[in-house]
């Protein structure tokens, strides 16, 4: 519910309320709107006959929809993900950019360099790989985290990498700056709970034939936990269509971003499976409000040991990210 407080309730009040409302096993988040204190709350029904007799109440909402941390009613101003110098959410669009796995220390180290030159702020790179076929490259799990520091280290990008397993998590909260959870991992609440319980920020991606709402409700374990950092992204989703990898469902970076305060950044190349596609889809993604892109960016694709046709050659994301420019700019944004 929600909790809308009176004009000219005393911070000392406010924080009084607060205090009572979590000893009472409440979780509270507190927002503002035209100059009201509002808090949202989680927790049992017995709250509001405290909330009534604190004499500070104007108002009480309910919250009908089953994701309450995520939703734009309990925080009405997006959220903004602070990692290292740089930002998802706000007026400024992140972009991740790097290959899809990790495949030795001089390619990983060489693109992380080229992305960045072309005015990416993040470095992606898988090291644990998630294959549909058991024979597929695997990555190079552990050290290929080791190869993800080194290109940090070089340049200064903080790195996004999947999970695959809690049997890892230490290792990628010591050393990773954005964890990601893949699409086949959305559901797999143990993990989210895990996740939840760290204060390192997630990239969560929508799975296969999930819903919007079932995305957020995943998005709702790791903030029930205790971690608030969710960033979302959607990579298409399973249609009857086969002619492209996935159908990037666009119309879900509006309704998200109308539902719910977390930053939503868009995956064209997962979405498409074709590295001509990326380029339209990034545009048409900034177009419609999402908060950034993740691309997959390889120097030569032909013989990448994962996901090579959907990759596209730095000098080609460079050509983009100033195309991309624009866009922003016409959207009030910068890149």
């Amino acid at each position: 519910m929600l909790a809308v407080l009176k004009s000219g309730t005393s911070r000392c009040k406010i924080e009084e309320l607060k205090l009572a409302l979590e000893k009472d096993g409440c979780i509270v988040r507190e927002s503002s709107e035209d100059g009201r204190c509002i808090l949202g709350l989680i927790g049992k029904n017995s709250v509001l006959e405290k909330l009534n007799s604190s004499g500070c109440i104007e108002e009480i909402k309910e919250v009908q929809e089953p994701y309450k941390l995520a939703n734009r009613m309990f925080k009405p101003d997006g959220t903004v993900i602070r990692v290292k110098n740089e930002t998802i959410g706000g007026a400024k669009l992140a972009v991740i950019a790097g290959p899809c796995s990790v495949e030795s220390e001089e390619q990983i180290v060489d693109i992380a360099r080229k992305v960045k030159e072309g005015g990416a702020g993040f470095l992606r790179g898988g090291a644990f790989k998630p294959r549909t076929s058991p024979y597929s490259f695997q990555g190079l799990k552990l050290h290929g985290l080791e190869l993800l520091k080194i290109a940090r280290q070089e340049t200064g990008l903080p790195i996004v990498t999947e999970i695959m397993s809690t049997d890892t998590l230490d290792e990628f909260v010591e050393n990773v700056d954005i964890i990601q959870v893949g699409a086949r991992n959305m559901q797999n609440f143990e993990m989210l709970k895990q996740l939840g319980r760290t204060k390192t920020p997630i990239l969560l991606k929508r799975g296969f034939s999930a819903t919007i709402e079932e995305l957020l409700m995943s998005a709702e374990y790791i903030m029930a936990g205790g971690n608030e950092n969710v960033i979302l992204c959607e990579r298409g989703i399973r249609t009857f269509e086969t002619y492209t990898r996935n159908t990037l469902d666009l119309s879900a970076i509006p309704a998200i971003k109308r539902m719910s305060h977390l930053p939503v950044i868009v995956d064209p190349s997962h979405a498409a499976g074709h590295w001509w596609m990326v380029e339209p889809l990034s545009k048409a993604a900034i177009a419609v409000g999402a908060d950034g892109l993740m691309i997959e960016v390889h120097d030569d694709p032909e013989n990448a040991k994962c996901d090579g046709p959907q990759s596209i050659k730095p000098k080609r994301f460079r050509n983009l990210m100033e195309d991309l420019s624009s866009i922003a700019c016409f959207e009030k944004r910068v890149i």
